[in-house]
């Protein structure tokens, strides 16, 4: 009897920690399996903190440096009536009226400069900006830029947020990125998403000239967002928001920005021009397919062909010729049409750059000139006040009272002096400007041809109201 119980016992023992061996094997599978109603397994997966996207660093720091942007056309005249067709009269409610639209902006500078998309503020008559703290200013066009469909605003401000320029170059497809901005009026709103492509184009309208190498993501973007930021996870400002491309007219996958790399180039052009100073290579490209290798012999599909050279143009006058294969610009490999337009578009005309090519199989680097459009370039002058900016400066031709005050015969005055090459070289507002390069200037046009000669640098000599002839050298 004894040894019946001993039996028994064992065995109940042996079953119940069989039992409690069962009953955690199923909690730890169910821990990562576990079944929905449909019966369908589902993986619960486990993933450290640091190996999810953090935004949380570059949102709150970007968004206090986007801004929105209200600009009113005014006098817009409203369409014709059923009267106008039958009788030949405007109806009553046929009066001019303001038309106001909305988007977004980014502060540059904290000295109120702040950068947006041209189609934002183009035919504006009032331009008001509302920063992050619901102040509002008035802002002054400083230049637009439809080619790329960047403008530059200033507002009367000191101390703002500002974002830095990132490496639009340096962004890898799948990197994340956010967009910041005012969709539908919505103020300050992030969305997030990855780097899709680069170096999209869109259709443009015949013999329109347009340069688009965008920044494709698919971060939500909805009208409104237009020139507001494209920002990196380090909070660095990698590209202006500018279009969708939906059938709807709404966000529907996907949003395209122009490259901090093109944006930077811009506003600094019309920072101290007024204009664009637009270089080109002179060349007209064709994107390399199979059927193209095959025609034309190439060995890989690489680069972009050269089909024809603008005769006397930049690549011409290097040395390139028809049927070579662009791989590179300075260094940096290029792939298509508008990723040659994103490269050159970084350059002012007379700078030097290498492009990488590759002619009968073999590969080399060829050093070309760049130059500009017309072999000119202009500055910003408003028929108003007679004024022209041109380095961050605004300039008029010199009165006849100046001249005498000053005991000079002619010369250039400059009315003001704002950040730019003027200011750093160290110029002052009230200073006559005499001689560019050893060359006498009368008037504005005078100092716009020695400019745009000019390949390096300008040696400024000029005088102040008490006398005193001053010299300035700066790099252009």
């Amino acid at each position: 009897m004894k040894r019946y119980l001993i039996i028994l016992f064992s065995s109940i023992l042996i079953s119940a920690i069989t039992t409690l061996a069962i009953i955690k094997i199923t909690n730890t599978s169910s821990d990562s399996n576990n079944s929905t109603s449909a019966g369908v397994p589902i993986q619960k997966v486990n993933l450290s903190d640091q190996l999810y996207p953090d935004f949380t660093f570059a949102a709150e720091t970007a968004v206090k440096a986007v801004v929105h942007v209200k600009s009113v056309k005014t006098g817009i005249e409203q369409p014709y009536s059923i009267l106008d067709f039958f009788f030949g009269y405007r109806a009553p409610n046929a009066t001019p009226r303001d038309e106001a639209s909305t988007g977004s902006g980014v502060i540059i500078k904290p000295d109120g400069y702040i950068v947006t998309n041209n189609h934002v503020i183009d035919g504006a008559s009032e331009i008001s900006v509302t920063l992050d703290n619901n102040s509002t200013y008035k802002a002054k066009v400083i230049g637009a830029d439809p080619v790329t469909d960047i403008a530059l605003l200033k507002i009367d401000a000191q101390n703002l947020p500002y974002l830095s320029f990132g490496d639009s170059d340096g962004l890898r497809l799948g990197e994340w990125v956010i967009a910041i901005g005012n969709p539908y009026n919505l103020r300050s709103t992030i969305t997030a998403g990855i780097v899709s492509a680069k170096a999209r184009s869109m259709p443009t309208m015949p013999g329109e000239f347009k340069i688009e190498s965008f920044i494709q993501t698919d971060a939500a973007v909805n009208p409104g967002n237009s020139g507001g930021a494209l920002v990196n996870t380090r909070g660095e400002l990698v590209g202006i928001n500018t279009a969708i491309a939906s059938r709807t007219g709404a966000f529907s996958g996907y949003s395209f920005a122009v490259p901090s790399s093109i944006t930077k180039k811009v506003v600094e052009d019309l920072a101290d021009f007024g204009s664009v100073k637009r270089a080109l290579l002179g060349v007209t490209m064709q994107e390399i397919d199979s059927e193209l290798a095959r025609e034309k012999h190439l060995k890989e599909i690489k680069g972009v062909f050269i089909a024809e050279l603008s005769k006397g143009g930049a690549a011409d006058k290097a040395g390139l010729m028809e049927s070579d294969v662009i791989v590179s610009i300075n260094g940096i490999d290029v792939n298509s049409a508008p990723a040659v337009q994103e490269q050159i578009s970084k350059y002012r005309p007379n700078d030097r750059i290498k492009v990488g090519i590759v002619r009968d199989g073999k590969q080399k680097e060829i050093s070309v000139v760049l130059e500009n459009k017309g072999g000119t370039f202009t500055i910003n002058q408003e028929d108003k006040t007679g004024l022209s900016q041109l380095f961050g400066a605004s300039l008029k031709k010199a009165t006849n009272e100046s001249l005498k005050k000053y005991g000079i015969k002619s010369g250039v005055e400059v009315v003001a002096v704002q950040e730019g090459k003027f200011e750093n070289a160290g110029i002052k507002k009230g200073f006559i400007i005499t001689h560019i390069n050893q060359v006498p200037v009368k008037d504005v046009p005078d100092v716009v041809n020695i400019v745009q000669r000019s390949t390096r640098s300008l040696l400024i000599e000029g005088v102040y109201s008490d006398g005193s002839v001053v010299y300035y050298g700066m790099g252009i």
